[in-house]
């Protein structure tokens, strides 16, 4: 066997059913026909399309991902209720309502109920600060919970079924 040098097989094969040349690079055979879109057609975009089952969810990163997600619900949830107190205040509805309330809950001896203080700041805050914990706590346990029942019923049906796209 004589040592002549590798040439690659070309790639493609040029039409007539002989290749391009041995070794020669791309496109220097025959010009090859490329196809042409037909007039009034609309060239779009191949989509690729892959069909795909979620047969688990792991129970560990659920309860990671629900307790993240609950802490920033719970900051959030306290977040707006700082700002809806301080614009009801500024606005005078505690005390427009609060005299009110005391009007009405008021004899001679006794002024009534007094309102404003019990809807102070601190309280509000204490109030909601409990009511985010025992979301977080809830949401999470929940969100781990669901994962545990998904996972079962998933042995039996196989799971929930999705398409994803990609345009190219």
């Amino acid at each position: 066997m004589p040592n002549r040098p590798f040439h690659r097989p070309p790639a493609y094969r040029a039409p007539g059913g002989a290749a391009a040349g041995a070794g020669a690079p791309r496109g220097a055979g025959e010009p090859v026909a490329q196809r042409k879109p037909r007039p009034g057609t609309r060239t779009a975009p191949r989509t690729r399309k892959a069909r795909l089952r979620v047969a688990k969810a792991d129970p560990w990163s659920v309860m990671k991902v629900s307790f993240l997600l609950s802490i920033a619900l719970g900051v959030c949830t306290i977040v707006a209720s700082v700002v809806l107190w301080m614009v009801m205040n500024a606005m005078g509805i505690f005390s427009s309502v609060g005299g009110t309330i005391s009007e009405a809950t008021g004899s001679n001896e006794s002024n009534g109920f007094d309102l404003q203080s019990f809807l102070s700041l601190p309280r509000v805050l204490i109030f909601t600060s409990v009511i985010s914990v025992i979301d977080v706590v809830l949401m999470t346990a929940l969100a781990t919970l669901g994962s545990f029942i998904y996972n079962l019923s998933a042995g039996f049906v196989g799971g929930v079924e999705l398409t994803l796209a990609e345009d190219e």
